[in-house]
């Protein structure tokens, strides 16, 4: 294995507020990234991911610590981090007065793309993210989501051996992040390595080679989606689609003491640990509340690591939706 993409070692981000004590945003933090691979920052909001992403991206300087990409110390060698990179961030940016295809050619030539270049991979682009129509209007002329995809298209057209994603599905419709999904493991396949953070934690678990959870400024926990999930060994999700939903069936559901109870529609997701409430015993108790159409238990998701983790209430998780589930 050789050298890691990204160091972190004891990372410390503090915000002064007069007349009153500083803020640790990041507290001791140590991790690295491996070439090649898809890691991913999650934490619920406030958890220090988004400064942390900063440091790594040289817009904030580190209180303490050290931090390099691709070898290059993010306080000493600033420019060499930033031609080192790609960033796609939640603030739109994009060079509002120029037109989709010339915020692409721009980007191209700043990279040091030939003109020839420019122009198939400005096609190619425009294509993945479905911006054709979209080429000669202006950026300030767009959507939220449009300007977001113009953002991940530019991080598209070069080569950069790093990528920072922070929220890069925003505004997208479900088949088009399919195919974006698609598109980033193919490029972590060609050896560029990708750090992204979600609130869409079903992403995180099926893009992500290595995860990092933070919470309060420091790791809560660290590894594979596997090795996470050995964490709450003893939570299963039973869910469970009625043909009519019950009268008054999440609040039967209190007995069983479940850690998270959500509804879509006609179905139900219920998240228990096996040692408070039997799995078989609620089974049988929902078997017998009306026509179910469809009954599944599985073990854990991801999601109820990070909620069990950092006690994030699942609003701020951000679970797909039924139908993107499905997709």
């Amino acid at each position: 294995m050789g050298p890691a993409a990204i160091v972190v070692r004891d990372l410390v981000k503090t915000y002064d507020r007069r007349r009153q004590p500083a803020v640790r945003a990041v507290d001791g933090l140590t991790f690295s990234v491996q070439r090649g691979s898809i890691f991913g920052l999650l934490g619920p909001n406030g958890a220090g991911k988004t400064t942390t992403l900063r440091v790594l991206t040289t817009l904030l300087r580190p209180t303490a610590g050290e931090v390099s990409v691709e070898g290059f110390n993010v306080v000493d060698r600033p420019l060499d981090v930033r031609r080192s990179i790609s960033v796609v961030i939640q603030e739109s940016s994009v060079e509002l007065l120029l037109s989709v295809r010339d915020n692409l050619a721009t980007f191209g030539r700043f990279h040091g793309l030939s003109t020839a270049a420019i122009r198939a991979r400005t096609a190619d682009v425009l294509d993945q993210l479905d911006l054709g129509d979209q080429a000669g209007r202006k950026a300030m002329d767009l959507s939220g989501g449009f300007k977001r995809r113009v953002q991940l298209a530019k991080v598209l057209m070069v080569d950069t051996p790093v990528v920072f994603l922070d929220e890069f599905s925003t505004g997208m419709d479900p088949i088009l992040k399919r195919s974006i999904m698609v598109r980033l493991r193919a490029e972590a396949a060609r050896g560029r390595t990708i750090v992204l953070t979600t609130q869409i934690l079903d992403e995180a678990e099926e893009l992500c080679d290595d995860i990092l959870i933070m919470n309060d400024g420091r790791q809560a926990a660290r590894g594979d989606v596997h090795t996470l999930k050995l964490l709450s060994a003893g939570l299963y999700d039973v869910t469970v689609t009625f043909d009519q939903l019950p009268a008054g069936f999440e609040a039967e559901l209190a007995a069983y003491r479940p850690l998270r109870v959500r509804t879509d529609q006609n179905t139900v997701v219920v998240t228990l640990k096996e040692q408070d409430s039997p799995v078989i015993d609620v089974v049988s108790h929902i078997a017998r509340k009306g026509r179910v159409l469809r009954l599944e238990v599985s073990g854990a998701s991801l999601e109820d690591v990070f909620v069990e983790l950092t006690g994030a209430r699942p609003a701020a998780v951000g679970a797909r939706t039924a139908s993107e589930r499905n997709l």
